[in-house]
This record gives structure tokens, sequence and C-alpha cells, in this order.
């Protein structure tokens, strides 16, 4: 069995901390329950927090139950969480939680791609799985905190506790965390938070860990490396329809408007069109009430820019700074942050950029931050573009309600 290197007699305790990330003291913590993936970042997680002299247990969730499915990757996963903990010598827990991630997840997702819009459930998945039910039953198991091996970080001040983006640009996982509660938040370690990817990937070697060298999982589990089409055809009705340029020119068949989003250029399937320029195409807009796909050419065409948009569903994990502020947005994950003026009137909140960003994409998380401090997001509900309201230009963006 593969084992830590043992600790000299003569060693002391390492203790991992950091100004803008600090662990709680050991003594203070009571039992820390790590949740774990099967993959490098938990077990260096569960590492750090036991090598610093913490009561660590590891819990591995699965969520998607299809013995059948031979593109879900949860039982070698398992596999490799078991030989991780047996490796740190800590108690590992197992625990289902497919049929609350098929009624609160799983089944926003095929409605929203019902309805043609582009969903992320690895958000819901964070505010309803990891840090709803699987952190109550962490809690029912005696954890005092849980840790997980995200890339964000925490700051505990005496109004509470902020969500920061991780020390690593490349890695930050804030975007992902934003709907979670403040009070799951209170109660977690993110003990990556300072570090960045090759940092955890030396510990893991250096503490001799399995999984040192494991790549990173990408996608989510119920859909794997499978075709998205293949997938998602199992689930949602798909019906075909006409592919039009913005003059409402035919030029090809999609296959279903739930199987593209905007922005995309592969797998439309159109070939060269006698008197279109030799350039990619790409989505543009979608128009549910027709069936139709619109298509350019031009990856700065108006109908992929957006300058304003709407924001629903929001959680403000910190006060908004005022009913109209100025902030940074981001409409999808890895995205740069967008230099953005906020207006909070109700439900909604209306978000205008400073220059047009390309494919912001109903369904997704519009998520906004105060240089590092995370402030919380929703989902985008409209988008428009100014320059082509001026221009009356016939054809409608797509809205969440599908005009």
């Amino acid at each position: 069995m593969t084992s830590v290197r043992a600790r000299r007699p003569h060693e002391r305790r390492r203790r991992y901390t950091c100004a803008m990330n600090p662990l709680p003291s050991p003594k203070d913590a009571g039992t820390v329950i790590v949740g774990m993936s099967g993959g490098v970042d938990s077990a260096v997680s569960a590492l750090m927090l036991r090598e610093s002299g913490y009561e660590v247990q590891g819990l591995f969730m699965s969520n998607w139950d299809d013995d059948e499915d031979a593109y879900c990757t949860a039982a070698a996963d398992f596999h490799d969480a078991r030989r991780v903990c047996e490796a740190l010598r800590i108690p590992l827990h197992r625990v289902s939680f497919a049929a609350e991630y098929r009624e609160r997840v799983f089944a926003h997702f095929l409605r929203e791609y019902a309805a043609g819009r582009t969903p992320n459930p690895d958000v819901l998945c964070n505010r309803e799985i990891k840090f709803g039910v699987c952190l109550d039953y962490m809690q029912r198991l005696g954890a005092t905190c849980i840790a997980t091996g995200h890339y964000a970080r925490l700051r505990r001040t005496g109004a509470g506790v902020e969500l920061l983006k991780g020390a690593d640009a490349a890695k930050d996982q804030s975007y992902f965390l934003h709907q979670v509660a403040p009070a799951a938040l209170s109660t977690t370690l993110f003990p990556l938070g300072d570090l960045r990817k090759d940092e955890v990937r030396r510990h893991a070697h250096a503490a001799g860990l399995p999984v040192f060298d494991k790549p990173d999982s990408t996608g989510i589990c119920f859909i794997g490396e499978r075709p998205f089409e293949e997938f998602l055809s199992r689930y949602l009705r798909q019906e075909a329809g006409p592919i039009e340029d913005p003059e409402g020119v035919v030029i090809g068949e999609h296959r279903g408007l739930a199987l593209y989003t905007l922005g995309q250029r592969s797998g439309l399937r159109i070939g060269g069109r006698a008197g279109a320029a030799a350039a990619p195409w790409y989505v543009a807009a979608k128009q549910p009430d027709r069936n139709a796909l619109i298509v350019v050419q031009d990856p700065s065409h108006p109908m992929l820019q957006s300058d304003t948009f709407d924001v629903e569903g929001m959680n403000w994990l910190a006060a908004a700074l005022s009913d109209e502020f100025d902030c940074a947005v981001k409409t999808r994950y890895r995205q740069s942050d967008l230099p953005c003026r906020v207006r909070v009137g109700g439900a909604t909140v209306q978000v205008s950029l400073r220059k047009p960003a390309s494919a912001v994409t109903p369904g997704q998380y519009a998520v906004f931050y105060d240089g590092d401090v995370c402030l919380g997001g929703g989902v985008i509900a409209r988008r428009r573009n100014s320059r082509m309201a001026r221009a009356q230009s016939p054809i409608i963006l797509f809205s969440a309600e599908g005009s």
C-alpha cells in the first residue's frame, strides 16, 4: 500500500497559512471532513490539513448512479479516493446523492436546454449538492468544518466571510462558488486557495500520493467524454430546423436548437456557400418561435456582441455597493474581468459593459467582482446590443423568455 512519507520524531507538524486565506487553529476546528473526488486537488487538501494537525476524515460523494454508463468515472474515482485515504490513514465515508442531483440539478439542466438556453450545472451542483445536502450530511457525521479542493480563498471578517478569487488566476474557481450560501462558506476551508496547480502536484508527489499525476477531470460526470449530442438526445426530443444568415437566407439545417450555443463555430455542418466568404460561421442567435438558428461569419458581428444584459436570481455574497455602482463581471468561466456598471432594481440587475462582449449567453451566470472579492452573481436572462437597437435591426436577440 502506498503511504505518505513517515514523519521523523523530531519533525514538527507543517502549518499552511497565508494572511489572505488563513486556516483556523486545529484545536479550534474540530473534525474536518474533506470532500474527496479521487483527484489530486482534494487529496492534497486532505494532506495539508492532516499535516497541519487537524482531525481529518474523507467523504466520497457520487451523484450519477448508472451501472451501465461507461462514460461516468465514479467507480474509478472512488477507487482513487480510497487509495488516497489509505495512504493518509484517514477514514473514508461514501454516500450517493443521485436522487437529489437528478431532482435539483439535472432536471433544471434539461429544462434550460429545452428552452434554448445554455445552463451551467456545476454552479447548481455546488449550491444544491456539495454545499447543500452533502454539507448537511457531513455535519451529521460530526464535522465542525468541511474542506474541498477548490481554488478559491475565504477572508473572515467581523461582518462574516468573503469569497475571494484563488491566487492561481488560471485555476480560480470562485465563479462556480458564487451561488453558495454565506452560512455554508462560513464552515468551509479551501486549503488550496493560495497555491498554484504545479505546487499542488509537487506536494502530492513529495508525499507519495498515488494520484499525483492523475489528469484533471473535464466536463460533467453525467456527460463525461461522450458526444454531447448523443447524450442530450436521450432526454430531449430534437427538432430539425433552418440555419439562416441575418438576411433570412436559409443556408443549412440544424439538428435541434438545444445542441447549439452562442458563439459556437464547430459542428454547424455548413459547407461552402455560393456568394459567401470562405470563413467560419458562428452561432449568433436562436429564434425558438420559428425554430431557427441564425449564424454569421464575422466574429465581431453586432449580433454576436452585447453591451447590456439583465441578470436574475441574484445571490449577493456581499451587500451591493449601492443601487448603482461600477465593478467587474465575468459572463463565463476563464473569462477576463469585464468592467461594467451595475444597476440594482428589484429582482433584476441591469448590467452595462464598458465595451461590448462576445457571446453573452442566456442561461449562463454573470458573476460580479470588486477586485478579488466575489460580490455574487445570477443568471443572464436577456442580452442586448444598443448599436443594433439604434439601427432598428429586424433580428431579435435571444432572451430568457425565448423572444
